[in-house]
């Protein structure tokens, strides 16, 4: 009995790899839940978080966008996503807050790595600007839908699309034109997808809300 215990507190190497996301989400991660902000994750996410200004700065103050620390410290914040990830699935410290601030630093890791890429003429600036205008965008309708206790969980999309969005500006500034105008395209559809099945999502949970009973206020107009 014990050792059916274990095993089914123990994830799969699949699970455990990221691989297999079957399944309802953790209970831990859910609204309503407490932040629990002392964990291993978080404290991954925390850092991670600090290290973009670190990295605008030495991107910004660099001469054309190519300073090989802030190159390395972008990698290093974006493949940490995985990491922090990896870390909640080993030690089972999953967290609302962790649910919440990882979203948030990826779009801002995207944000800032567009930011350098448009400064320097890296890449096409009309796309730098949709995929701006969409992370930003996903960051009010994602508060948006937390008021109203729509729960935007990441969709396939959004799953695919982060690998090329934050490739685009590390490829650019290494250089390696070609590939990041590939990564930059191909993260752009997905990203808009995304937002289009978010959308379509939050206004089907909207839908099936049953309409509310009209005030006194109302009914006496």
């Amino acid at each position: 009995m014990a050792r059916s215990a274990l095993t089914t507190r123990t994830p799969s190497k699949r699970r455990l790899a990221g691989l297999d996301r079957s399944g309802p989400p953790p209970p831990q991660t859910l609204r309503g839940q407490p932040l629990h902000p002392w964990t291993i994750p978080n404290a991954i996410g925390f850092v991670r978080l600090a290290g973009i200004p670190v990295f605008l700065v030495l991107a910004l103050t660099s001469p054309h966008g190519h300073d090989t620390v802030a190159i390395v410290l972008f990698a290093v914040i974006g493949w940490a996503d995985y990491l922090d990830g990896f870390a909640a699935r080993l030690t089972g410290q999953y967290s609302r807050l962790g649910a919440l601030l990882d979203p948030v630093i990826d779009r801002l890791l995207v944000v800032s790595g567009m930011a350098v890429a448009w400064r320097f003429e890296l890449l096409p600036r009309w796309a730098l600007a949709v995929v701006i205008a969409r992370e930003l965008g996903m960051l009010v309708l994602s508060r948006m839908a937390l008021k109203r206790g729509i729960e935007l969980r990441i969709n396939w999309a959004g799953r695919v699309g982060v690998a090329p969005i934050m490739g685009a500006p590390f490829f650019a500034m290494i250089p390696l034109h070609t590939v990041a105008l590939v990564m930059l395209y191909t993260g752009m559809a997905l990203s808009l997808l995304a937002s289009a099945l978010y959308i379509r999502r939050g206004a089907a949970e909207l839908r099936k809300r049953p309409a509310k009973p009209p005030t006194q206020q109302q009914l006496s107009s």
